[in-house]
């Protein structure tokens, strides 16, 4: 299979960050990565990125993994800049964000549509010059009582989350194979029920 797809894990660098629900994009990559292999590394194309390559399985399609370390708000930089040198199409780039609309333990996935309020999707959107990618839609929830969703995202996961995270980070590196294995339709299919 020829195709390749540019897996963005969006989130923060830094330790200070590593545990916070706004960085389940990387922590997605981090485990996509142990899958296939691959190991991150700078790119020439990208140097304000962490990118790996490999394939979900022997003769499956490429697999561009891609951690933004430009902070947020300027995720779409690296992305585009990556898009362009392995010619990506939009509908082969997947962004694995966190996602107050959706309860946590729910992962929804979407093509194209809009940005919800998060910086990330939105840069990737401005730099893409499209909306027609991607979203693998970690739920993280809303924040209790009127705890501002901006501190609430830089917030760590509860002990009660962290017990089942690991199950949930895997089972989102699950749908991002199926959605390069079979299509945005059939994942939807596949995961909206479960």
């Amino acid at each position: 299979m020829d195709a390749t797809f540019l897996v963005v894990g969006l989130g923060n660098p830094g330790k200070q960050y590593a545990g916070n629900r706004h960085n389940v994009g990387f922590m997605v990559a981090d485990l996509l990565a142990g899958r296939a292999g691959a190991t991150f590394g700078r790119h020439a194309r990208a140097p304000k990125a962490e990118v790996a390559e490999g394939r979900i399985r022997p003769g499956g399609p490429k697999l561009v993994l891609v951690k933004p370390l430009t902070y947020m708000n300027l995720s779409g930089g690296p992305v585009a800049a990556l898009a362009r040198f392995y010619k990506v199409l939009p509908e082969h780039v997947i962004a694995v964000h966190d996602e107050l609309d959706v309860p946590f333990t729910s992962i929804r996935i979407k093509l194209g549509g809009g940005e919800g309020g998060h910086n990330g999707l939105r840069s990737m959107t401005q730099t893409l010059a499209t909306k027609d990618y991607v979203r693998v839609r970690f739920g993280i929830g809303r924040p209790p009582g009127r705890q501002d969703p901006a501190d609430f995202v830089l917030s760590d996961f509860s002990t009660v989350e962290r017990k089942e995270l690991a199950f949930f980070v895997d089972r989102a590196a699950d749908v991002v194979e199926a959605v390069m294995d079979n299509g945005v339709e059939w994942a939807q299919n596949a995961y909206h029920a479960a």
